[in-house]
């Protein structure tokens, strides 16, 4: 039989529930014993303290259940029950994610040094005699109670920080036009995959990107609209590249790369073509391009197997070249790097 009540009232055939108590300043004291008469004792004992709402529940194997439902600030546990020793009972509430941290305060008959020393082993916060001084009983609820809440506050302001602590950092990483990762997170990441290539021995395949004429573009059609393009085809480009291993980033201005971990020279060129094919799915007009009536790109690639010597910057400078020549070739494509190269 499970029984709560707040302290001010009186018991009347039962213990009618009450609410659990959600707010900071608000004590609230569960008391599990198989014996009611104590627990009208301490009911009496905490009945004029206006900010205690008090618990009662009779059966130990239901105290895990009402500690998790009404979330009490501190647990008043006797020690010795017929259907399960309080021993037993401390280790569950220990044991239980939402419970573990609940101080718990043993009442006992007995006064042995060997059941406090086993009690505190268990998990245990306090140890009273029953009935205690009700002013003592007071003061250690209110003492433990407050310890407790202010460690639940603190863990949540804890949690709050990281939370926040990470979206810093995640939009650190954003290109704050287009949304895609910005040059900063392109640096951090090629970096680990330059070290992951050296240690797994497998291919790293990087891409660089740029907007075919695109100052033209700004030049006719606004910035605002210059601004949309780039937005779009970001989007464009990194619905293509949808592997969570690999990377989209604005690389500065309207150049943009890809980064493709384990990817060979033949997956990165199906990759390239892919992106050519997206962004002419466009269908973006551009009135002063020279490659094509709507917006295009080019594009470097180049697929190497990092070693130990291996420096970002190499791959860059690579897939650049490759983009250079792209460019040179006439545009609205994408040149490979030699694998001699």
């Amino acid at each position: 039989m499970n029984a709560t009540e707040p302290a001010e009232e009186t018991v009347q055939g039962g213990y009618p529930a009450s609410p659990s108590a959600d707010a900071l300043d608000r004590l609230v004291v569960l008391l599990v014993d198989d014996q009611r008469m104590v627990a009208e004792g301490i009911r009496r004992m905490l009945a004029s303290e206006d900010d205690v709402t008090f618990h009662y529940c009779d059966d130990p194997r239901d105290a895990v259940a009402m500690a998790q439902e009404i979330r009490p600030t501190v647990i008043l546990q006797d020690l010795i029950m017929p259907e399960m020793d309080g021993y037993t009972l401390v280790n569950d509430y220990r044991a239980d994610e939402q419970t573990r941290d609940i101080p718990v305060i043993v009442l006992s008959t007995k006064e042995d040094p060997k059941d406090k020393s086993k009690a505190f082993e268990r998990g245990a916060n306090d140890y009273l005699v029953k009935l205690p001084d009700r002013i003592e009983l007071i003061a250690r609820i209110r003492a433990h109670s407050r310890s407790f809440l202010a460690h639940q506050a603190l863990r949540e302001m804890q949690v709050c920080l990281e939370q926040s602590n990470a979206e810093l950092k995640k939009l650190s990483c954003m290109d704050g036009l287009t949304g895609i990762f910005n040059r900063r997170r392109f640096d951090e990441f090629l970096r680990k995959e330059c070290q992951r290539s050296a240690r797994d021995d497998s291919p790293l395949s990087l891409i660089l990107i740029d907007i075919d004429f695109f100052k033209p573009y700004n030049d006719h059609y606004g910035h605002l609209a210059g601004d949309d393009c780039l937005r779009k085809v970001a989007r464009a480009l990194d619905e293509v590249v949808h592997r969570a291993a690999d990377l989209t980033a604005r690389y500065g201005g309207e150049e943009f790369a890809v980064v493709l971990p384990n990817t060979d020279s033949d997956g990165a060129q199906r990759i390239a073509q892919s992106l050519c094919d997206k962004i002419r799915s466009l269908a973006l007009p551009h009135e002063h391009s020279q490659a094509a009536d709507i917006v295009t790109i080019s594009m470097g690639v180049v697929t190497r197997v990092a070693c130990d010597r291996t420096d970002p910057a190499d791959l860059i400078n690579l897939a650049d070249a490759a983009l250079y020549r792209a460019k040179e070739s006439g545009r609205n494509r994408y040149v490979v790097v030699d694998e001699g190269a």
